[in-house]
């Protein structure tokens, strides 16, 4: 079992900043992937961005050149820092891990936090 805590969401105006961070409640074995989910009222969870176990990146395209996600294995924590926020950004944001990469990429892995919100305003 992993728990995963997330941290750092807030308010903020458009073309601010936030760092969101996700404390796994252990180390996450070599052959782990991790990324970030979005939900915003009313429309379905969507995923932002995914880091491999080897270190690739991946990002949605709306937010490629604005986030950018990180892994600090030392301290068993995720990172996603996110710059030039925009209003349609707002959304609950969700760490998620799983040992099979396939899972991350599709949406469905099988560890998750319990979210924290982000909300930007214009």
């Amino acid at each position: 079992q992993v728990q995963l805590v997330e941290s750092g969401g807030g308010s903020v105006q458009a073309g601010g900043s936030l760092r969101l961070s996700c404390a796994a409640s252990r180390y996450l074995y070599s052959d782990y992937c991790m990324g970030w989910f979005r939900q915003a009222p009313g429309k379905e969870r969507e995923g932002v961005a995914v880091i491999e176990s080897n270190g690739s990146t991946s990002y949605a395209d709306s937010v490629k050149g604005r986030f950018t996600i990180s892994l600090d294995n030392a301290k068993n924590t995720l990172y996603l820092q996110m710059n030039g926020l925009k209003p349609e950004d707002t959304a609950m944001y969700y760490c998620a891990a799983d040992s099979r990469t396939i899972k991350c990429y599709s949406g469905s892995p099988v560890y998750w936090g319990q979210g924290t919100q982000v909300t930007v305003s214009s």
